[in-house]
C-alpha cells in the first residue's frame, strides 16, 4: 500500500479545522485545533496518535456527526462544513464511518438482515423488497454466511459483528469512508481478517479511507500516508515509507521507536521514553503542544504555534527549523 501511487485528484480536504467542546461559560475543550489535511481519492490516510489526541473527533467532525467549530472541510470541491442538515442528507451516502465497538453501534433487538437492509430503507436507495434482496449480496462481499440473516449482534463474535458494520456502510456505494479504529476491538488474528477484507473492498470499489487508530503496525500495512496527531494538532504528515524511515517530529520519533520489533539483533534496544506532563487540551497557550514533553525544547517552541511546513516533496512538520535539524536521522523500520 505505502509504494502505491497516488490520484492526481483530492476527494476530501481540511483546512484549519477546529472542534471545541464547552466545558463552563470560559472555558473550551479544543479536541481538534486547526488541522489541514488532504485525501487522495482511492488512497487512505491513516491518522494516529494516542488516546484522547482528537483523531476520532475529527473523523466525526468531517463527515459531520459533530459541526465544526470553524474551519472548512472540502469534499469534491465542496464545502460540507457550512451545509445544513437538509443539505448534508442528500451527501450523507457518499460520507459513511464504520466504527471501533461493533456491539455498541448495532441495535441488539434488530437481526443481520434488517441491521443490513436498514440504511437502504432509510435513505429510499431501493424498496424495501429489493432490499432484502440487497442484503444476500452485501452479506456475501463481506464474507457473513447467509444463515446468519436471522441472527442478533449479541448471538456473534466481534469479527462478524465488525463485518456487518462493514456490509451497513458499503450498501449506499460511499465515496469516502472514515474507519474509526474498526480492529482494535478484536482478536489479533481476526483483525487481519478485517483489514485485508477493507483492502480488498477498496479495490473492488474503489473506496477511499480515513483510517483512524493507535496501532503503528496495522496503518502501515493499510495506508499510504500518514498523518499524525497529537492533542488535537496534525504535527506531522508524509507518504508511509517517508514517515518509517525518516521521522522529523520528536514525538513521531518516540512513537516508531515504541513497535516490537522480531529481530535479533534489535534485542536490547531501549524505546526513546517520553518523560514530562502532558499539555492540558483545555484553554491551550500558544506554542508547541509537544513542547513540556520534547528534550529538544528551546524558545522558538513557545509563544507561537509551530508553521506547518513541508520540509521535502510531501512531508509536512510542525516543528521549528532548529529542531528539526537537531532530531535529523535516518531511521529504518
Amino acid at each position: 500500500m505505502a509504494n502505491r501511487q497516488l490520484s492526481d485528484k483530492i476527494l476530501l480536504e481540511t483546512i484549519n479545522l477546529k472542534k471545541y467542546f464547552k466545558i463552563n461559560k470560559s472555558t473550551m475543550l479544543h479536541a481538534v485545533d486547526g488541522v489541514s489535511i488532504q485525501v487522495h481519492e482511492g488512497s487512505t490516510l491513516g491518522v494516529v496518535g494516542e488516546s484522547g489526541c482528537g483523531k476520532s473527533t475529527l473523523g466525526q467532525t468531517i463527515i459531520r456527526l459533530y459541526n465544526p467549530t470553524s474551519g472548512h472541510i472540502f469534499f469534491e470541491g465542496v464545502d460540507v462544513a457550512g451545509l445544513s442538515s437538509h443539505q448534508m442528507k442528500k451527501l450523507r451516502p457518499n460520507m459513511q464511518m464504520i466504527f471501533q465497538d461493533p456491539y455498541s453501534s448495532l441495535n441488539p433487538r434488530m437481526t443481520i438482515r434488517d441491521l443490513i437492509a436498514e440504511p437502504l430503507i432509510i435513505n429510499k436507495k431501493v424498496s424495501k423488497k429489493d432490499a432484502y434482496k440487497r442484503v444476500y449480496e452485501l452479506m456475501d462481499t463481506v464474507g457473513l454466511a447467509r444463515r446468519l440473516e436471522y441472527s442478533y449482534p449479541h448471538e456473534l463474535d466481534g469479527g462478524r459483528r465488525q463485518r456487518i458494520g462493514i456490509a451497513r456502510c458499503i450498501s449506499l456505494n460511499p465515496k469516502f469512508i472514515v474507519c474509526d479504529e474498526p480492529v482494535s476491538a478484536l482478536d489479533v488474528s481476526i483483525q487481519a481478517q478485517i483489514l485485508n477484507l477493507l483492502m480488498d473492498l477498496q479495490e473492488e470499489l474503489h473506496l477511499t479511507y480515513m483510517f483512524i487508530t493507535h496501532d503503528l503496525s496495522v496503518v502501515k500495512h493499510i495506508s499510504d500516508e500518514i498523518a499524525v496527531m497529537y492533542l488535537g494538532v496534525c504535527i506531522e504528515r508524509a507518504r508511509t515509507n517517508d514517515l518509517f524511515s525518516n521521522p522529523c517530529h520528536p514525538y513521531t520519533k518516540a512513537l516508531l521507536s515504541a513497535i516490537p520489533i522480531p529481530e535479533s539483533s534489535m534485542r536490547g534496544k531501549q524505546p526513546e521514553l517520553i518523560k514530562g506532563e502532558i499539555t492540558s487540551p483545555i484553554n491551550p497557550k500558544p506554542g508547541c503542544r509537544f513542547a513540556q514533553r520534547c528534550p529538544y525544547v528551546s524558545s522558538e517552541c513557545t509563544g507561537k504555534d509551530p508553521e506547518f511546513l513541508e520540509i521535502s516533496s510531501g512531508h509536512f512538520v510542525a516543528c521549528p527549523l532548529k529542531v528539526l535539524e537537531a532530531t535529523k536521522h535516518n531511521f529504518k523500520y
